[in-house]
């Protein structure tokens, strides 16, 4: 199949046009198990070897490009008794449907020590340097959300071309999980379709979105290693978006769409709709009735909205405090919050506190240019919004992960001590919105 033909199977597939088979045949069963390195089956166990490369027909596999080696795994049962590793990242997808699923991988090696970071469909991060000495293995459990473009209650998200290509990944028929770090290694993996997980949809910009390429990363990517297994993180949001575009888009329609009961909204916009130009377009006009409008939304489909102020941008001056650039934005969404009772994290006060720390010498370490961050500082803004979390006394901090220790902003993790391994994909072209 030409590479034009795949994108047009795959953009039929996302409108609803096609259906996918393997999905639809796994979405039947309660859950799917797979053994890697094991050589035979059962009736529940699917046995994965490294030259089961992921096919619509199998309905499961590795991507293209994965260096693998298998490792006996003794004392465990026929079944169970290898895995597979590298020295280089690899991805394992399974065809699903929209959904959110419950993941559980039992990591390790059975002769050398093995650590793995887990990232999940478009680069969002789930585990976070899992290690293990020769021959222990660990069982961590995840979830992760997965969506197509169509809507339930008619249409279709209008996607931007990127989407269709470089960030298709979020948005096809599968769940596609990436194994990095100096050793990756995975023995076993289990998924299970759950409904009874709280859903944190995230609408916003780039700041905020699954950014497809090294080095840009965004808070909303790093944002679901900080929950626990109750809690799945489903990323909506876009780089270059504003509040109306993301409306024309039909954004959020779709969250709504599949919005429960009890389920979050956090909504960030502000960087691109302050360069709206136009009349009646404005911080305390336009903005601010288009934020009332997402929080109207939210409610009416049982949602709990939460109001993020934008971060500030790359804007020390020579003594090491932060400019404005933003206008009147974040006070509007500060107006919003209060006279609507929404909860609010103060995104753009934390962000002043962290960036004043790094100081003139060290702020250059927490971005990719004057806007976008990279890992280092999405990292760390995550853990801002955090402590936003806390601070809003949200349920939703019952569900953060154990690890999750309180941080204060103006003591942020030191540079130097910082380690992400790297996706492959990489780029040089700037994320769109500024």
């Amino acid at each position: 199949m030409t590479v034009l033909r795949r994108q047009i199977v795959a953009t039929l597939t996302l409108m609803g046009v096609l259906s996918v088979s393997a999905a639809e045949g796994y979405a039947a069963a309660a859950s799917r198990v797979f053994d890697f390195g094991a050589t035979s089956s059962s009736p529940v166990h699917t046995p994965v070897q490294p030259a089961d490369i992921y096919s619509a027909t199998r309905g499961y596999g590795f991507e293209l490009g994965a260096k693998l080696t298998t490792s006996d795994h003794p004392g465990r049962g026929a079944s169970l008794k290898n895995s597979i590793s590298s020295q280089d990242p690899f991805s394992f997808s399974v065809a699903l449907p929209e959904g959110n699923y419950r993941v559980t991988v039992t990591l390790g090696d059975a002769t050398h020590e093995s650590d793995t970071t887990i990232k999940a469909e478009l680069r969002r991060l789930m585990l976070e340097a899992v290690q293990t000495k020769p021959g222990q293995f660990i069982t961590r459990t995840f979830n992760v959300s997965v969506r197509t473009a169509k809507i339930s209650t008619g249409g279709v998200v209008r996607l931007k071309e990127r989407e269709l290509t470089s960030e298709l990944v979020n948005w096809d028929d599968k769940l596609t999980l990436e194994f990095n770090g100096p050793h990756p290694c995975v023995s076993a993996l289990e998924i299970t379709r759950v409904e009874d997980v709280t859903t944190v949809f995230l609408l916003g910009d780039s700041t905020v979105c699954d950014q497809p390429k090294e080095p840009w990363n965004s808070w909303g990517q790093m944002l679901p290693r900080f929950f626990d297994d109750r809690v799945a993180v489903a990323n909506h949001a876009q780089s270059g978006e504003s509040l109306r575009s993301s409306l024309g888009a039909r954004r959020l329609d779709k969250v709504v769409s599949v919005m429960r009961p009890g389920d979050y909204l956090f909504i960030q916009y502000g960087h691109n709709d302050m360069k709206e130009r136009g009349v009646g377009i404005g911080a305390f006009t336009s903005y601010k009735a288009d934020l009332e409008r997402f929080v109207a939304a939210a409610r009416a489909h049982g949602g709990i909205p939460v109001l993020v102020t934008s971060m500030h941008r790359k804007s020390l001056d020579g003594a090491g405090k932060i400019q404005n650039t933003l206008g009147h934005y974040p006070e509007a969404v500060r107006s919003v919050a209060r006279e609507q009772k929404v909860a609010l994290i103060d995104l753009n006060a934390l962000s002043a506190q962290f960036y004043e720390a790094l100081g003139p010498m060290q702020i250059g370490s927490a971005f990719q240019d004057g806007t976008h961050h990279n890992n280092y500082g999405s990292y760390e803004l995550a853990k801002c919004v955090v402590a936003g979390i806390r601070a809003a006394k949200l349920d939703l901090a019952q569900h953060l992960a154990a690890d999750a220790i309180p941080f204060d902003p103006t003591k942020p993790d030191a540079v130097a001590d910082f380690k992400m391994p790297a996706s492959p994909q990489a780029s040089t072209v700037r994320p769109d919105g500024s």
